[in-house]
């Protein structure tokens, strides 16, 4: 393992640096739990054409988040290459979370769906402009093995207690309110200010390696978006943060359908979900220890496998069950899942270390906006998947009634054939994308053996420095399985 003492952190540069995923974790929770059911249960938007927006979206992020990472690797400043974009997003995460959950009244079905487009296209180009120069920061603020994982450690902490606020609170606030329309609107300014303000603390804190800031060479095309798909362990590890995360993204958009619709319990889905996260917090220091002895790729491995047994199990929940079985199931998923998520982010920063081996650039950008489009895109993918089979399995959807003079959204009785597909879809969709995450885990090849080799031959190269040729030709055909 790495012992490089002068690559130690301070708790100040973790802390802040860690601060800024408060946004990163929560904001995608709220959007995870609650967006779909907003759109559909409070605008009262159809399902079909919710899960359209994602979509939408998603082809917008397409051109925006790989050349976010491209203008973020080439950015020069007395701030660094990725500070800068954190005091924008100050003023731009406030907003666009705003607008986002601002429930407009537009009569027309069409006005409510365009404007929910534009809101979501602006809140997704600023977690853009904020969330790629982030992620590409953690590579350089360490290049050691086990500190990454502290790193990520502290940083998870940070967005798994900012999950557990936004699964629990959100309709806390809005069920405080007569009218529901009024709780999202002080629920959505409570938490851009809770998202947005952080981010002075991770620009303060934190401080970008000298030596990773070369001068950029002319831009490429090929070199710039193609070349890194041809790097093995790249892609591993793409198909690793993919379906895992999108396995999250699916739990969490059925979840509020699941509790409300099909265990019949609607007020507590907030409190099952906090229940999870929870978890997932108290599993961070456990997951760090057993990475330290076994390694992040095996660590990975295994909460993958508790996770997908988990979910195969859900289906022999029922509403008949007594009410602590729910929890107990979320408390369960909670400790497979908070294995997978600190292991992801722990594995993340040493991406770029292996395309430096092939390209001998550092391209944290362009890899942070790739995850970033293609991270989005399988989440749009996924509660796309998800909207399109409530809808074709008979939702629907509540009613508007006048009581005492305000507006109650009223749900309506849900079909037989409605339940039984929420239930295997809840089951069977996570558990087919967590096999192909598991299969990608397999044939990831960096462990930390690997990494203070590949690790110790970089700093030679840096330095200019005379290296042996042949080590690294060994470490190519070691991470590539040859």
């Amino acid at each position: 393992m790495s012992k490089n003492a002068n690559e130690r952190l301070s708790w100040g540069t973790k802390l802040g640096f860690g601060a800024g995923d408060i946004f990163g974790g929560g904001a995608m929770v709220i959007i995870g739990f609650f967006y779909l059911y907003f759109l559909t249960d409070v605008l009262l938007i159809s399902p079909a054409l919710a899960g359209v927006v994602f979509l939408i979206s998603k082809m917008w992020d397409a051109v925006s988040d790989p050349i976010m990472g491209v203008i973020s690797d080439r950015t020069r400043t007395r701030f660094g290459r990725r500070r800068p974009y954190f005091l924008a997003g100050v003023v731009l995460v406030f907003l666009s979370f705003f607008m986002m959950w601002f429930p407009v009244d537009f009569d027309l079905e069409s006005h409510r769906f365009i404007f929910v487009l534009v809101a979501y296209i602006f809140f997704s180009t600023s977690y853009t402009i904020v969330m790629i120069p982030y992620f590409a920061l953690a590579s350089e603020l360490t290049t050691d093995y086990n500190e990454r994982t502290a790193l990520m450690s502290v940083r998870m902490i940070f967005s798994m207690a900012s999950s557990l606020l936004c699964a629990v609170l959100p309709l806390e606030i809005v069920k405080h309110f007569p009218e529901v329309r009024t709780g999202y609107i002080v629920m959505a300014v409570i938490f851009a200010l809770l998202f947005s303000l952080p981010f002075l603390a991770t620009f303060f804190a934190t401080k970008e390696r000298p030596e990773f800031q070369k001068e950029p060479e002319p831009f490429n095309f090929k070199r710039t978006f193609i070349e890194p798909f041809k790097v093995p362990t790249f892609v591993h590890v793409l198909l690793m943060y993919l379906f895992s995360m999108a396995t999250m993204d699916i739990v969490m958009s059925i979840m509020m359908y699941f509790m409300t619709y099909y265990i019949g319990r609607p007020g507590e889905a907030n409190f099952v979900a906090g229940a999870l996260l929870i978890t997932q917090i108290f599993a961070i220091p456990g997951y760090a220890m057993i990475s330290r002895k076994i390694g992040k790729k095996r660590t990975y491995t295994i909460a993958a496998i508790w996770w997908l047994l988990t979910m195969i199990g859900s289906l022999l929940i029922t509403p008949e069950n007594p009410n602590f079985v729910i929890y107990v199931f979320a408390c369960v998923v909670g400790l497979g899942s908070g294995g997978i998520v600190v292991m992801i982010y722990s594995i993340l920063p040493d991406v770029p270390d292996v395309d430096e081996l092939y390209s001998d650039r550092r391209r944290e950008g362009i890899f942070s906006g790739l995850m970033t489009f293609l991270r989005k895109a399988s989440s749009a993918l996924g509660i796309f998947i998800v909207s399109q089979i409530i809808a074709l399995s008979g939702y629907i959807k509540p009613v508007e009634t006048l009581v005492d003079g305000k507006v109650v959204l009223e749900k309506q009785a849900q079909s037989p054939q409605f339940l039984t597909s929420l239930k295997v879809m809840f089951a069977l969709i996570p558990a087919l994308f967590l096999v192909i995450a598991i299969i990608s885990a397999i044939l990831y090849r960096l462990t930390p053996q690997v990494h203070d080799r590949l690790n110790a031959m970089l700093t030679a190269r840096r330095k200019g420095e005379a290296y042996d040729t042949n080590e690294e030709e060994d470490l190519k055909r070691i991470l590539e399985g040859r």
